[in-house]
């Protein structure tokens, strides 16, 4: 049996240094490459690298030697150093940090005594107030009046309770302030007095070269407390729309990243890959009553209208990515300090011409929104997240662009705008009508437009209306539009009900557009 010798290395000996060269950011956590040219003796041999962070996954460490190098890992494990608090050693004498501090404690017990002499004070008055005015009901009650005298005795103690009583509310606004500026002087002083405690990890590598030479090395491993989310920048200006794409990345991992090369990815390494079970569904018939026969029962209920593409998520919990793990690329190496703040790092940017409308939903808001339109040439998705909207007047406000594929249309609403005004009346009247007892209702809608233009204004502007008819699931209610009555007609109504104008205004002009449509429903039919 042959034993091969580990050596150890010396406790005293400096690590080699092994720098983060590339990062990974994944959507809670980070994938760190590390690389370091390695100097190697023949034989077996155990290196220290680092220093790392100690937030290191154990069990994702791994470490490997380019290919063309007889070298062969034997062993790669994370060995972490906990350094305590220990007090610094002192330059000369006190420092300025501890003589302030003692300055200000023998303030804050001058004014103690001082307040505690001023509230003395006050209670002395305040019981020679007592007696004047006891004095003053005796003599009142047994016919004496010294009237001259007791108002000069009670203006001079009002007087002297008012200037001590102003001392007093002086000692202590200073011994408050006193109290904030002593806190944050001890806590500078506790912070300068004493080394922070620091938890150090360090990387031991034991390989084995078949011959001494230099040697490439690539360690990678996990990190938590890294994350990063999707940021964009439209800029509108005349024709034309730019969109930047960004990446706010947060991370304290303990060092910082310096000139790395930066991968942004949406997989979810935490994720759990278990399929779902499968719970058993059963389904039964049942007859239905006569009066269940006898009736339709309907209802008017709110539909969205939905559209290929992921479903919505409230909040921030994670980066919508569609479904489909994500990879984006920092063109450029960044630098990411590892101080917890968002530190905005540039991906992608396009300019395209821009297709801008009016556009207006009455029956959901009063306001005339600016829409414009796009193609997605980033060449990549553009995942959901929030865009700082700028236009020639500079920053205008932020919005949300939702999850758009490499090609698709793109749609931003650049803010209201202020000089157009619409007022929305609706009208219901109900009859019955025939033999059939079915019931008629008539809806009609009238939306007033108006705008108001500066005086400089001469051109005519598009304003694009929408309105929503019901639409029916069941033949027993039929949905009707009055063409005639409507004024004007509906540029077009698609299948979702969605009627929808479009109306050019001069400057200063006035439009009113009337929608009429009826719901027809048999005598069965109930709920409507």
């Amino acid at each position: 049996m042959t034993t091969i010798p580990m050596p150890t290395p010396s406790p005293t000996a400096m690590p080699i240094a092994l720098p983060v060269t590339a990062v990974t950011c994944l959507e809670d956590r980070a994938h760190v490459e590390r690389t370091a040219v390695l100097d190697l003796a023949a034989g077996v041999q155990r290196l220290r690298l680092g220093p790392v962070s100690a937030l290191v996954v154990d069990r994702t460490l791994h470490a490997e030697v380019a290919a063309d190098r007889p070298v062969t890992v034997l062993d790669a494990r994370i060995v972490r150093t906990w350094t305590p608090r220990a007090p610094r050693p002192s330059a000369d004498g006190d420092s300025a940090l501890r003589r302030r501090v003692d300055a200000l404690e023998e303030e804050q017990a001058s004014l103690e005594r001082q307040a505690d002499r001023l509230r003395t004070r006050l209670g002395l008055l305040d019981r020679i107030a007592a007696d004047l005015l006891r004095e003053i009901g005796e003599g009142a009650g047994s016919g004496e009046s010294e009237r001259t005298r007791w108002s000069a005795e009670l203006d001079r103690v009002d007087g002297e309770r008012d200037t001590y009583g102003e001392r007093l509310r002086a000692v202590r606004a200073r011994r408050e302030a006193l109290d904030t500026e002593l806190s944050e002087t001890e806590r500078a002083l506790y912070g300068s007095a004493e080394e922070p405690a620091e938890l150090v990890g360090h990387v031991e590598l034991t390989l084995e070269a078949a011959a001494a030479g230099p040697a490439e090395l690539r360690v990678s491993h996990l990190t938590p407390c890294a994350l990063w989310r999707p940021a964009y920048r439209a800029v509108l200006d005349g024709g034309s729309l730019t969109v930047e794409t960004d990446a706010m990345v947060w991370q304290r991992t303990g060092e910082d990243w310096s000139g790395v090369r930066l991968t942004l990815s949406t997989a979810r390494s935490a994720l759990a890959t278990d399929p779902p079970r499968l719970a058993e569904d059963r389904l039964t018939l049942k007859d239905r009553t006569a009066a269940e026969r006898r009736t339709v029962d309907v209802e008017l209920r709110e539909e969205e209208i939905g559209d290929l593409g992921p479903a919505a998520v409230l909040g921030l919990p994670g980066v919508d990515d569609g479904g489909e793990a994500r990879v984006l690329r920092a063109p450029a190496p960044v630098s990411v300090p590892g101080d917890g703040r968002a530190h905005r790092v540039p991906v992608s940017a396009f300019t395209t011409a821009a297709r801008t409308e009016y556009a207006c939903s009455p029956e959901l808001s009063p306001l005339v929104t600016q829409v414009v339109r796009c193609d997605n040439l980033s060449g990549h998705v553009l995942l959901a997240g929030p865009v700082d909207l700028v236009r020639d007047s500079g920053f205008s406000g932020r919005g949300t662009l939702d999850f758009t594929a490499a090609g698709a249309p793109v749609e931003l609403a650049f803010g209201s705008r202020d000089d157009y005004r619409v007022v929305r009346e609706a009208e219901e009247s109900r009859d019955t009508v025939g033999l059939t007892q079915r019931t008629v209702v008539t809806r009609t809608v009238r939306l007033h437009l108006s705008r108001f233009s500066a005086p400089g204004e001469r051109d005519e502007r598009t304003v694009v209306l929408r309105e929503r008819i019901p639409v029916s699931e069941v033949s027993a209610v039929e949905v009707r539009l009055h063409k005639d009555a409507c004024s004007p007609a509906p540029d077009v109504v698609d299948a979702e009900g969605i009627a929808r104008w479009e109306l050019a205004l001069p400057p200063g002009g006035r439009r009113t557009v009337t929608l009429v449509y009826e719901l027809s429903a048999g005598a069965k039919v109930t709920g409507l």
